[in-house]
């Protein structure tokens, strides 16, 4: 299963749009709090649709209750967020990937294995860059336009999630469409 992770998102719409994209492509996410809005945002409401019910959506109240809950035995807490998280990513040999303008590697290098987990940053920061640091190797961006920040957060998680589903052929994904007219 394609994990995402958002760490802390700022903008209702994104997470709305990215609740709406994990419910039709199968996806998990997994929110990292605090977040800039209210989960009662008619924003957030709004983009979802009606595809909150098929979502998998868990709310964490940190990063170390995240990997404390989803990695159980193999979550190695300590006081440093980005040490927790590179060495549960060891410990546990789950994929990890962080989603960062400012990688080296193209996220269509990646081979993208069953259970991945991949990290995304808030609209307005990104990942920490002592996350990013401390598991550069596993840091991959979209390529675009030099001199250009970052492509939006939704937009960001649908082309990781698609491009790791192609990868598995979609899998589980229904792949024909039928007009309803004619």
């Amino acid at each position: 299963m394609i994990n995402i992770i958002l760490v802390n998102p700022d903008i209702p719409n994104n997470t709305g749009n990215i609740i709406r994209t994990c419910a039709v492509s199968g996806a998990k996410l997994h929110v990292i709090e605090p977040c800039g809005f209210s989960w009662d945002d008619k924003y957030l409401k709004r983009s979802g649709l009606d595809y909150w019910e098929f979502a998998v959506c868990t709310r964490y109240s940190s990063m170390e209750d995240f990997l404390t809950k989803v990695f159980k035995e193999n979550a190695v807490i300590t006081e440093n967020t980005a040490d927790s998280i590179r060495l549960t990513k060891e410990k546990s040999k789950a994929q990890f990937v962080f989603a960062s303008s400012k990688a080296k590697h193209n996220h269509v290098e990646i081979t993208y294995q069953e259970d991945t987990y991949i990290f995304f940053g808030c609209e307005t920061k990104g990942l920490d860059e002592e996350i990013l640091f401390k598991n550069y190797s596993d840091c991959a961006r979209i390529p675009m336009q030099k001199d250009r920040r970052c492509l939006n957060l939704a937009n960001s998680v649908c082309v990781f999630i698609y491009e790791a589903l192609r990868q598995r052929n979609f899998e589980g994904l229904e792949q024909e469409g039928f007009l309803t007219k004619y």
